[in-house]
């Protein structure tokens, strides 16, 4: 069993991994994909960072948080990233909404 200071460096090292990897690696992945998919998304993530944030005393808005999480402001992502949703991703979603709902 590892010390909680280690596993807690362990999982940000983990997050941030998967953060860079969203931001750097594949941009290209759209969130509803994320959301159909996974059953979570990048502004999903923002909020978790957000949350925690906020239980630990931290004052921090969703701007904030979308920040840490897009590594740039949130409307500079969605210009140079975000696609309008096709019909067929808009049903897969409502579909694993129902699902997982």
């Amino acid at each position: 069993m590892l010390p909680d200071a280690t596993r807690t460096e362990l999982e940000a090292a983990a997050f941030r991994r998967l953060r860079d990897h969203l931001m750097q690696e594949r941009p290209d992945v759209q969130n509803i994909d994320l959301m159909i998919l996974a059953g979570f998304c990048r502004n999903c993530l923002a909020q978790w960072y957000q949350d925690a944030a906020v239980e630990r005393g931290i004052a921090m808005d969703k701007d904030a948080a979308r920040e840490a999480v897009y590594g740039m402001p949130f409307a500079d992502w969605k210009a140079r990233h975000q696609r309008e949703a096709s019909p067929e991703q808009l049903a897969a979603f409502e579909a694993a909404q129902r699902r997982h709902g």
